[in-house]
């Protein structure tokens, strides 16, 4: 049985369970989490729905195909996430349990995997990275010598790192060793700046208790202590326990400043971001940012997962969240509207909001149907909770 989430946690063990569990409610909401769900049935039921497609495409019929589960258990087709939130979890219990300290022993981990088979599905930059380690071509080469070595595959994975650092410079060094075996250029600046922000939200020192007000008790006389079973969130919006994470301006300033750092101005992601915050800037709640923030969108390449676009997005539908105090599913169902990116700026949006606010912000009836993984990357990590694994590979921090 899952452990029920303790909605009065608070400080970095929330916000890491946050972190995780942000990422895996952007997953299951975006569309694209039921096209990964849908390997778990028979191939002839994804066979089908392509040959719909041509049919509708040659018929001129405007009715789509979505994934179906003809005479089958429709199980996997239930809201759910899908592929981020399985590598998170697979990088967690990879790293987690031996906390590397070298980029050896980072690199080692890989060809292990890729030698023993355990490699999850994942995007073509992880399988033409695993195609290189398996003619003997080592990281970073691996990396370097990549047709996708731009996509955002190392920058879901850097959330798991920003759990694990210690610090955001060592979160940031630990996703990059990651990084340069499945990427290159974008794709590790990407990477180190997820995992840097991820960490500073994380490790960020709770605000200052409020000064006391006029018409506090005078001095001699106790205030009445607070009910122990007083509920310290308030689940509409950000987690307002005294000790909850910073919110609003100072949450985003922290959040920013450390992606900001990652990714400077004369580079592509960190041009997009500064265009991106930019854009968003008169938007009022992540759903005015949207028409803003299409703007950004590419029409031209076929998928939908470049770094330097996902990122800067997620961030800045993160940042007019924190200002705005907008409850963070309403900002991770906005980022689901933007289509063309769906597969990966919900997950980082809920990721990042995630890492401010904890666990606690994120709504049960979604929670409790996001802990649980499906396995349709990896098998071996069907029916596993996302929170046991965070609280195995991050106990003692």
């Amino acid at each position: 049985m899952s452990e029920p989430i303790d909605r009065t946690d608070t400080h970095q063990r929330d916000r890491r369970r946050g972190a995780v569990l942000g990422l895996a409610v952007g997953d299951a909401a975006g569309w694209p989490a039921r096209v990964h769900r849908s390997r778990l049935l028979p191939g002839w039921t994804r066979r089908l729905r392509r040959e719909l497609d041509a049919f509708a495409e040659a018929e001129s019929v405007t009715t789509l195909p979505v994934p179906f589960a003809l005479n089958q258990d429709p199980t996997p087709l239930r809201l759910g996430p899908g592929d981020d939130a399985e590598w998170v979890a697979w990088t967690l219990l990879r790293s987690g349990a031996t906390r590397p300290t070298d980029r050896a022993t980072v690199h080692a981990h890989w060809t292990a995997a890729v030698t023993d088979g355990t490699v999850p599905a994942g995007r073509i930059a992880v399988a033409a990275a695993v195609d290189n380690l398996r003619r003997g071509v080592s990281p970073p080469d691996s990396g370097r010598r990549n047709p996708h070595h731009f996509d955002d595959a190392a920058a879901i994975r850097a959330v798991g790192f920003g759990v694990l650092g210690a610090t955001p410079a060592h979160a940031a060094t630990l996703a990059e060793w990651d990084a340069e075996v499945t990427h290159a250029g974008d794709g590790i600046a990407a990477a180190r700046a997820v995992a840097a922000a991820i960490a500073a939200a994380v490790t960020a020192a709770p605000p200052p208790a409020p000064a006391p007000s006029a018409d506090a008790a005078p001095a001699g006389d106790a205030a009445p202590a607070p009910s122990a079973d007083a509920a310290p969130v308030v689940r509409s919006g950000p987690p307002v326990a005294a000790d909850a994470a910073p919110t609003g301006d100072a949450a985003a300033s922290t959040l920013l400043a450390a992606l900001a750092d990652e990714l400077p101005a004369d580079r592509l992601p960190g041009r997009t971001l500064r265009r991106a915050l930019a854009l968003v800037d008169p938007a009022g709640t992540p759903a005015d940012a949207v028409p803003l923030l299409d703007e950004l969108v590419d029409r031209v390449y076929s998928y939908g997962c470049a770094a330097a676009q996902t990122v800067p997005v997620a961030a800045a539908l993160t940042a007019v969240a924190l200002r705005s105090g907008t409850p963070a599913i309403d900002t991770i169902l906005a980022a689901t509207a933007l289509p063309s990116l769906a597969d990966s700026a919900p997950a980082l949006t809920g990721a990042l909001l995630g890492a401010v606010r904890g666990a606690a912000d994120l709504p049960p009836s979604w929670t409790d149907r996001c802990r649980i993984l499906a396995g349709c990357c990896d098998p071996t990590l069907a029916g596993v909770d996302l929170l046991d694994i965070v609280e195995r590979t991050t106990r003692g921090q």
